[in-house]
């Protein structure tokens, strides 16, 4: 359990690096300049979101809980964590209209890669189960 939570960490803290450097590399080519206070405010953002999203999938691993309260408990997670950080880090402006508008943003987004995940490990599941049937035969 603890090699699986220090590996997807290492795994986030990198994707928080790299969606950083993708999102710098994307203000300077259109023309816009990095101020560096704010580009070390929102690189630790971005390392914190990555590592929180990333760990927090753990809670899949319960096998003793049903996958509704597998998501529940993700999403109250991983929601709580980002809002939080964002109205630090300046993402969402600290107000009520702020946080209606990064809750229209931040739920779709939840549910698209959810869903995408679910099909995925879905599918992989699929694949698993015809191997087996086919060692059978």
């Amino acid at each position: 359990m603890m090699k699986t939570l220090l590996f997807r960490s290492f795994v986030g803290i990198c994707f928080g690096a790299l969606v950083m450097v993708l999102t710098c590399l994307g203000v300077i080519a259109f023309g816009g300049s990095l101020d560096s206070g704010i580009f070390v405010k929102n690189a630790i953002g971005c390392i914190l979101c990555g590592w929180f999203f990333s760990t927090a999938t753990i809670f899949f691993e319960n096998e003793k809980w049903s996958l509704l309260s597998q998501t529940i408990l993700h999403f109250l997670t991983v929601s709580i964590l980002y809002f939080l950080l964002s109205f630090f880090v300046g993402w969402i402006p600290f107000s009520l209209k702020g946080l209606a508008i990064g809750i229209g943003i931040f739920i779709p987004f939840y549910m698209i890669i959810w869903t995408a995940f679910y099909l995925y490990f879905r599918f992989q599941v699929k694949i698993l189960n015809e191997g087996i049937d086919k060692r059978r035969d």
